[in-house]
Parts: C-alpha cells; sequence; structure tokens
C-alpha cells in the first residue's frame, strides 16, 4: 500500500515539473524574408531563390545557415502578388473591415530539407506566451504555397496532423487530390489529372501516335506522366520512349538528351517542373538539337526568360498548356513603387526595416530587380496566388462574423481546423470576374489556354495564344484549337511524329514482334477479303457471291462463268454443230435426188432418212448446252440430247438388224424378213425411244435438272451450271444410250463377214466403235472437268459421236454415189460383178 502511494507521488511531481517546462527552440530560429504583423496572420512559403549552398558538416561546430542564390523571377513575383492582395484586403471596407492580415513569408530557396524548415519556422513562429509557455495558439491561419509538387507534399504531409490550410497556387499533382491524406489541402490551380488528358487530346487532335515522353523525377513529374501514359495507350498512342531526371543529376539529364537525339519520334511530351525544363533547354541549345515538336505543360510553357535567341532554334514553334492570364489591375505600379517603398525590407527607409531581417546581405540580389518589370504581364500563376489570399480572407470574414457597419469579432479564437472547413464553403468573384471555389479534392475547374512559341516580324518572341482546353465543358468540345496561327518548329509544316505509315484500304495492320503497337506493317488482304478503312486491323471476308477488286478495298459481285454463244470456244462449238447439220442436210438432199438408186434403196431408205434426220437434232441439241443456263435449257438440254441419240443409235441398230435379217432370209426356206419388214422397223425405233421417253418423264418429275451457282470450285468466280438434280436419271439416260450403242456394237460386229460387196454392218460396226470409244472417254473427262469445259467436253462428245456416225455409215454411200456412179447398180450390189469394194 505504501509503495502504490509513493509511485502516485512520484507521478504526480514529473507532471508538475513538465507543466512548468518552458517552451524552447532547438537550434537558431529561421527567419522570413518578408513579412509583417496583422491581427491575422497567412504564411507564405516560395522558391524565391533556386540554387542553395549547403554548408560544410564537419561536425566540429554548429553548421552555418544555407545561402541561397540566383533569383527564382516567377515565385518572386507570387511573393509580390501575396502581399499586393493582403494590402489590398487591408484597405478594404467590406472584408474584414477592422481586421489587419500580416504575412510571413519563407524563401525555400528551391530545396525540399528548406521547404521543411521554412514549413516548421512558420508552424512555431518566433513569440512565447506569458512566463516562457507555449500559448497553444497557432501563429497562423493559413499557409499559401508551395509553387512546386514535391515540396507542397512535404509541406501538406507536415501541416497535416496540425489541420492548417495549405493553399496551392501551381502544384499540380494527382496525389494532391486524396483527402485521406491531404485533408487540409487547396489549390487554385487545377488537378494534372486534366493537364496529362489534355496533353493526350492534342497529341491525338495532331494524328501524332509514335512521341517521346520527358519527365521530372518528382512528384509533379512522375504522377503527370503516369496518367499521360495511361491515357495514351487507351487512346493508341505509343510513346518510344519514357525518361526522367532531377534537377540535381547532370549525367541523368545527358542520358536524356542522348536519347531525344537518337530517339525516331519527332514530338516529345515534356512534363518537366520549371526548374529542370531550364537545365533541359541549356543543353538542347549547346549540343543544337533540334526540329523536334515539344509538347509543354504550365510549368514551364509561359516562363519568359526560356524563350531566348540561343533556344528558339531548339524549342521554337513548341504547344502547350498554359494558366489563363489574367491581368490584375494596380499589380505592375505596385511593383514598381509601392512594394519597394512598404514590403521590402533593407532599404534606407527605417519603417519597412523588418525586425526579421538581419542581414540584408540576402536580400542584394532581389534588390537588382527593383526596376525590372516586363515579366509581370505574362505571370500567370499571380492570379491564383491572388484567389488563394481572397479564400483565405472570405474564410476568415465568415468565421469572426463580420459585419459590414459593425466589423468582426476580433475576441473569437480561430483553431485552423475551422479555417480548413470556412474554405470548403467560399463562393465568391473576384474584381476580374472570375469565380473562386473549391472541388470535392480541393482543387479548382481545369482551364488552360493553348500558346504557341512565335517569333515575330521584329525578331521579338511571344506566347502566342492558338486554343483553349476546358474541362467544364462536354468532352467533345473541351478542346479548341486554331490549327492556322500556329507556327511549327522550325518553320515548317505541321510534323509527322509515326513509327509506322498509315495503311491504305486493301491492308490490314501486322504488329511487328516485340515493338509497340503503333509499329507495325501493311499486309495486304488475303483474296476475297477487303478493308476499306485506313489503319483497318483486320480483313473482312466478302459474303458468297462477292470478291474483293485488285485494290482489296471493295466487295464486287463475283465474275459469272458459263460457256457463252460469244466467246472462242462457244463460237467454235456452235461452228461445228451447224457444220454438222449442214453436213447432214446435204447427205440428206443427196439420198433424197438418189433415192431411186440401189444404194439408197438398200437397207430401207426410210431408216436413212430417219437417221439422217435424228442426226440433225443431235448437232442441235449440242447448242442448248451453250448460253447461260435457265431452269427450261437445263431440262430441254439433258433430256433433248438423251431422247435424239437413243432416236438416232435406234435407227442405227434397226439397220443392223435389217442386214442380220436380209442375210438370213436369202438362206433356203428362211421366213424371217416378214418377222421384221418396214413396220416392224418403224415400230422396233418407237419402242426404244419410247422407253427413254420414259426415263426422261420420271427424272423431270422427281428431280429435274435446275441452274446452280457453283462456288466451291472457284474462289473468285461463279460457275453457273446446270446441277442433275438426280444423278440416277442423268447416269440412266446416259446408260440406255450405252446399253443400245453395246447391243448394236455387237450385232454389227456379228454381220461384219456376210458376204456382200456393200457390207454397210462393217461401217456401223467401226462407227460405233468410234461411237462408244468417244463416250467412255467422256465420263473421266467430264467428272474431272471444270467449270464451262465440262459443258464443252459434253458437247464435243456429242458431236464428235454424230460426226462418227454421219461419216462412218453415210459417207462410203457418198462417195459411189458422186465418184463411182458405175457401182451404184443393183448388180454390182448383188456380187455380180468382179470389181469389189470393201
Amino acid at each position: 500500500m505504501l509503495l502504490f502511494l509513493y509511485t502516485l507521488l512520484l507521478f504526480h511531481q514529473l507532471y508538475a515539473e513538465a507543466e512548468n517546462t518552458p517552451c524552447q527552440i532547438m537550434g537558431d530560429p529561421k527567419f522570413p524574408l518578408l513579412s509583417k504583423d496583422g491581427d491575422v496572420t497567412i504564411g507564405g512559403i516560395f522558391a524565391i531563390h533556386r540554387t542553395e549552398t549547403l554548408p560544410s558538416f564537419e561536425f566540429t561546430q554548429k553548421p552555418q545557415l544555407l545561402s541561397c542564390s540566383s533569383v527564382n523571377l516567377r515565385d518572386y513575383r507570387l511573393a509580390q502578388i501575396m502581399i499586393f492582395a493582403i494590402e489590398e484586403i487591408n484597405r478594404s471596407e467590406s472584408l474584414l473591415p477592422n481586421i489587419s492580415i500580416g504575412y510571413r513569408i519563407y524563401d525555400t530557396c528551391g530545396s525540399r530539407l528548406s521547404t521543411m524548415s521554412a514549413t516548421m519556422g512558420l508552424m512555431n513562429g518566433q513569440e512565447f506566451g506569458a512566463g516562457h509557455r507555449c500559448n497553444e495558439q497557432s501563429p497562423l491561419h493559413a499557409i499559401i504555397g508551395e509553387s512546386e509538387s514535391s515540396p507542397t507534399v512535404i509541406m501538406s504531409r507536415t501541416t497535416g496532423p496540425f489541420k492548417i490550410p495549405v493553399i496551392s497556387p501551381s502544384a499540380t499533382c494527382e496525389c494532391l487530390s486524396n483527402r485521406k491524406d491531404y485533408p487540409s489541402f487547396f489549390r487554385t490551380i487545377a488537378s494534372d489529372y486534366h493537364q496529362s488528358r489534355a496533353l493526350v487530346y492534342i497529341v491525338k487532335h495532331f494524328g501524332w501516335s509514335w512521341v517521346g515522353a520527358v519527365n521530372s523525377d518528382n512528384d509533379y513529374g512522375n504522377n503527370g506522366m503516369a496518367i499521360f501514359l495511361k491515357i495514351a495507350q487507351e487512346e493508341g498512342i505509343c510513346v518510344e520512349y519514357s525518361v526522367k531526371f532531377y534537377r540535381t543529376e547532370p549525367e541523368k539529364l545527358k542520358k536524356v538528351v542522348d536519347t531525344i537525339e537518337r530517339g525516331t519520334s519527332k514530338v516529345i511530351v515534356a512534363f518537366v517542373s520549371f526548374v529542370e525544363m531550364g537545365l533541359l533547354i541549356d543543353q538542347l541549345s549547346i549540343q543544337n538539337i533540334t526540329g523536334f515538336q515539344m509538347i509543354g505543360v504550365e510549368s514551364w510553357i509561359t516562363t519568359k526568360n526560356y524563350i531566348t535567341p540561343n533556344s528558339f532554334p531548339s524549342l521554337g514553334g513548341s504547344l502547350g498548356f498554359a494558366v489563363r492570364k489574367i491581368n490584375i489591375e494596380g499589380f505592375v505600379d505596385y511593383v514598381r513603387k509601392a512594394f519597394w517603398d512598404t514590403a521590402f525590407p533593407c532599404l534606407q527607409s527605417e519603417e519597412n526595416f523588418s525586425r526579421y531581417a538581419l542581414s540584408c546581405s540576402r536580400y542584394e540580389d532581389v534588390l537588382a530587380l527593383k526596376n525590372y518589370t516586363e515579366d509581370v504581364p505574362e505571370q500567370r500563376y499571380a492570379s491564383n496566388v491572388y484567389k488563394a489570399v481572397y479564400a483565405v480572407a472570405h474564410s476568415l470574414h465568415r468565421l469572426l462574423e463580420c459585419k459590414e457597419q459593425e466589423g468582426c469579432e476580433k475576441n473569437l479564437t480561430i483553431q485552423p481546423q475551422e479555417v480548413v472547413e470556412a474554405l470548403k464553403k467560399v463562393n465568391f468573384t473576384i474584381k476580374m470576374g472570375d469565380r473562386v471555389w473549391f472541388d470535392s479534392t480541393g482543387g479548382a475547374v481545369a482551364q488552360y489556354e493553348v500558346v504557341n512559341w512565335q517569333q515575330d516580324s521584329n525578331g521579338s518572341f511571344q506566347f502566342k495564344p492558338v486554343g483553349y482546353y476546358d474541362a467544364s465543358l462536354p468532352p467533345d468540345q473541351r478542346l479548341e484549337l486554331y490549327t492556322k496561327e500556329i507556327i511549327w518548329t522550325g518553320g515548317q509544316l505541321k510534323p509527322r511524329s509515326v513509327c509506322s505509315e498509315s495503311c491504305p484500304p486493301g491492308t490490314r495492320k501486322a504488329v511487328q514482334k516485340g515493338r509497340p503497337v503503333c509499329c507495325y506493317d501493311c499486309i495486304p488482304c488475303a483474296e476475297g477479303a477487303i478493308s476499306n478503312e485506313t489503319d483497318s486491323i483486320n480483313c473482312k471476308q466478302c459474303p458468297g457471291e462477292y470478291w474483293s477488286n485488285v485494290e482489296k478495298n471493295k466487295c464486287v459481285l463475283k465474275a459469272v462463268e458459263f460457256l457463252s454463244f460469244a466467246e472462242v470456244m462457244g463460237v467454235v462449238l456452235v461452228f461445228f454443230s451447224l457444220f454438222g447439220v449442214g453436213l447432214t442436210a446435204m447427205v440428206a438432199i443427196l439420198f433424197y435426188n438418189k433415192k431411186d438408186t440401189p444404194i439408197v434403196k438398200a437397207n430401207n431408205s426410210e431408216l436413212s432418212f430417219l437417221l439422217l434426220f435424228s442426226l440433225t437434232l443431235c448437232f442441235l441439241c449440242s447448242l442448248t448446252f451453250i448460253g447461260r443456263p435457265t431452269e427450261w435449257s437445263c431440262m430441254l438440254r439433258h433430256t433433248a440430247f438423251g431422247i435424239t441419240f437413243v432416236l438416232c443409235i435406234s435407227c442405227v441398230l434397226g439397220k443392223t438388224i435389217v442386214v442380220l435379217m436380209a442375210f438370213k432370209a436369202t438362206l433356203p426356206g428362211s421366213n424371217v424378213m416378214k418377222w421384221f419388214g418396214p413396220s416392224q422397223q418403224r415400230l422396233s425405233v418407237l419402242a426404244f425411244t419410247l422407253i427413254q421417253v420414259l426415263i426422261c418423264v420420271l427424272w423431270l418429275t422427281i428431280s429435274p435438272p435446275f441452274p446452280y451457282k457453283n462456288m466451291k470450285y472457284y474462289k473468285e468466280k461463279i460457275i453457273i451450271e446446270c446441277s442433275l438434280g438426280s444423278t440416277i436419271g442423268f447416269w440412266a439416260v446416259l446408260g440406255y444410250i450405252g446399253l443400245l450403242a453395246f447391243l448394236c456394237f455387237i450385232l454389227a460386229f456379228l454381220a461384219r463377214k456376210l458376204p456382200d460387196n456393200f457390207n454397210e454392218a462393217k461401217f456401223i460396226t467401226f462407227s460405233m466403235l468410234i461411237f462408244c470409244a468417244v463416250w467412255i472417254t467422256f465420263i473421266p473427262a467430264y467428272v474431272s472437268s471444270p467449270g464451262k469445259f465440262t459443258v464443252a467436253v459434253e458437247i464435243f462428245a456429242i458431236l464428235a459421236s454424230s460426226f462418227g456416225l454421219l461419216l462412218c455409215i453415210f459417207a462410203p454411200k457418198c462417195y459411189i454415189i458422186l465418184f463411182k456412179p458405175e457401182q451404184n447398180t443393183k448388180q454390182h450390189m448383188m456380187g455380180k460383178t468382179t470389181s469389189k469394194f470393201y
């Protein structure tokens, strides 16, 4: 129990000692560069100098303060506009009427280390409460700055736990939109998410699909470039290389310049911070690297001291997005005189000597800019600082319950967290007409001006507005460019930047192995496929009855093939067909004129004339195979062929039987001729023909031939042919003809040696031999011949067999009639003369 009481007393004593311990700053305090006291205080952190010299760290003595050099004109103007806006509000009778705003502006010298030091200096302040105890009051109500993203991230993470609002005029990193990590961060500029998208849109607008990419190796460059690369890939833009460097890495900078020089892309997207871009421009100018179209971002594209006679050959014609330029009334006059008279320390007047200005040597290089104001009209971020100061003022106006006549409640204690909440609700319009408000991420609406680096006829340089980008508009209206007003790099025509030229219609893109999708070969479409667009990925197959034209960019109707009367083959076949008809007619006329002669009367002249008639039909039926097949022509050609040939073979068969019967009748006691007289011969021909007619009728009834578009044999053309319908019907017709021909051949062969000076059986045998040979040869030729040649083979078989029958049977008789009339006697026919004819 005693031990417990002793422990309790010990803890009470330690707590009491801790409560009485005074606050102490470890090390020397960091003093602001510019400052002024007021009822409320706004902090400012800017990189007024860009080069920092580190002291030696030997750890043998206390380190000296960091020294800065090389004035950063842009951030210096931002500090001036901040003071100008504060002084304007302090004079206002409607905004914070009885409240004065003070400021403390720190210089970070472009160093992240100094950014941290300046932030701690702002949060700590240099005053302590009574009795050297912490007064538990925040020494400031808001911080305006930094001008770059990486130091702003450091500052926001440091101030975040204390809920101190930070408003940046130019930190655009998308990472700062994360309200979970940066709940008290605001900015009067849009996030780089919009600028990165706008870069993709401008590249796509000009048809550049092959670009190089350079970025600063910091939060600003890395996040902005990551968004650009992602959206560029989605939009089909290829990046040849993506390289980065930081201001303290000269070796990396050299590699970046070498990569640009070796690259094949003519367009470079430079997502580079203000300081890094200056270093890059210097190297490009020194090495005289020209001919590249630069696409820039707001951090450097309107920097006046970057556009010089030395840099213009390398960067002339650059395009980029800039913050909209807003002229602030009275600021130029303030910079020329009032600032130096009232806000700048270390001048002869004691009233503007800051109590924090311990050494006036730190102001010498700034003082040298007293009479320089040429850059002021181009200071585009100045309006953002102006808006930020007024946003804080409007928030305080609300929190201090200010009223126009009564003023503000000065006794109210305002915590930084309250300012954060008030900032979320601000919505006002500044005197230039712009509305100020913050979205859910603490950012502003993206509105950019597209500027072009140009040189006037008098040799002066300017940032020519050539368009705009407004994220508040519909997607198809956000980017507007005035292309005719753009001057391209080198004063030439718009550069082309593609890995591979566009594939014309009739080809397709084939990605080159191991390279980005923008690098491809143009492969001609295959036969029967087309592409009717530029840069087509695939070729489209033409529909069934269509085929690709020669250029492979349009589907046209396939060529239709059939044996026509107009082509050479058709003309030749028609000629021979008509020649056969004419020859047959001549034989018929000759036989009719000599119908009373023995050679015509022998062996049934009636069958001879019927045979000549059927041969005429055979020659004519070949014409039905020529021409475009139709439903009627398909049915006619096969049935006419089958019936006429059966009629022809039936006549030959009748003549063969007559020969056999005639010689049988000469035998003693034979009476066979009465059983095969003229009537029986006519009936036999009619019976044989009717059987074929019946087969044809059945064929036409069950499954008739019909016109058919054959697209299987040839891909590039359509063969219009007659489909057989029923193949059984076709082969039945052909088989029946073959059966009769074979029977006729056997009978004629048996009668070939019968005694007679003019034995017709020999010629019938020979004609049937030719007939069978032709049609046996026809079968494989018919099956294997493509397209119209199938029809030609069939016509050839018809003509060949018809000429064979005509010549073999009638030529010998015509020879005797015309050239050997002395043999055209009954005695000679009966073999009663010494001359013979074999």
